[in-house]
């Protein structure tokens, strides 16, 4: 009558814990299934189980979750995705590179005194524009004179590490709410700078020259095709290996959905927000999941949240 437990894989995500007693634990062990590598607990110690079973009662523990950020900033959104229990499968479905051609970059730059606004749409903007300032030779004190903006937090928070105060944040994280903002904020002959992706999209300069703004929309880096290794992915998804796939921006369903396009109907899919949502539903695909606040942040908690919901 001895207490044993069986734990399979311990503190991994796929980990396993069958209980008994010595008396049948061999038989509980076969109809299992029960797979090496494992530890074998015996003692009145495993009775403590319920009380001290954090590691499997964490709210994503046992789900495989694909992350298709790019690489470089795939890693936090993984990390907090893990912590809550989640095993990560990595697939980079963009990549983060220059612009093919630095001449409108640097011919804003050349002439940063005279913008009204410097609008700031995402994380890689930021970075990408104050690097080829820097090439350039000039530093935050260029911008003297401009209104800054920032779509997000995330942005916000990258331009105040720099010693930019932010002027105008958007309460919800997309073009259509800044636009909102700046209604009345924008006189006719201000002159605005954009510097983003090479794909985003048009809905800002274009609202921003209805209101009389002089807009130089510039590329100051490009998204491209990442690297995930969609052999794999195919694989996991062939196999009902993931749970869920995340994505947080249109390049990425469009770049992973080209690498992987089948037997996605029965994997739930999050997305950080109603654009990228918009983005699925181009492929016949429904959100499960949409973040109410657009950041990496908002998009855990309704992760976690959903998960919870199906749990009960």
């Amino acid at each position: 009558a001895t207490p044993v437990a069986l734990v399979h894989r311990g503190t991994e995500t796929g980990q396993r814990t069958l209980v008994g007693t010595l008396s049948g634990i061999v038989e509980q062990f076969k109809e299992a299934a029960f797979q090496p590598p494992a530890i074998i607990i015996t003692g009145q110690v495993v009775k403590l189980r319920e009380q001290l079973q954090w590691f499997e009662k964490r709210p994503l523990f046992g789900k495989r979750i694909v992350v298709s950020r790019a690489r470089e900033q795939a890693s936090l959104f993984a990390e907090k995705l893990e912590t809550l229990g989640a095993d990560i499968l990595e697939f980079p479905a963009i990549k983060i590179v220059p612009p093919l051609d630095y001449g409108p970059l640097d011919r804003a730059i050349d002439m940063l005194e005279s913008y009204r606004w410097v609008i700031f749409t995402s994380i890689n903007g930021v970075e990408h524009f104050f690097d080829r300032l820097r090439e350039k030779g000039g530093d935050i004190r260029d911008l003297k004179g401009a209104a800054i903006c920032a779509i997000g937090p995330g942005t916000k928070a990258a331009l105040e590490k720099r010693g930019l105060r932010v002027d105008c944040v958007p309460s919800e994280y997309r073009a259509e709410a800044l636009v909102e903002q700046l209604h009345g904020k924008i006189s006719p002959g201000d002159r605005v700078l954009l510097p983003r992706a090479d794909i985003a999209r048009d809905v800002l300069p274009a609202e921003l020259a209805e209101m009389g703004a002089v807009v130089d929309n510039v590329h100051a880096y490009r998204t491209v095709r990442g690297d995930g290794d969609a052999k794999i992915l195919k694989q996991q998804v062939a196999a009902g290996a993931i749970d869920m796939i995340t994505f947080t921006s249109s390049s990425t369903v469009h770049n992973l959905l080209a690498a992987v396009n089948e037997n996605l109907e029965q994997i739930s899919l999050a997305a950080i927000g109603p654009i990228t949502a918009a983005a699925l539903r181009e492929y016949g695909l429904e959100a499960a999941v949409e973040a109410d606040e657009y950041t990496i942040d908002g998009l855990v908690e309704a992760i976690t949240a959903y998960w919870r919901r199906r749990q009960c």
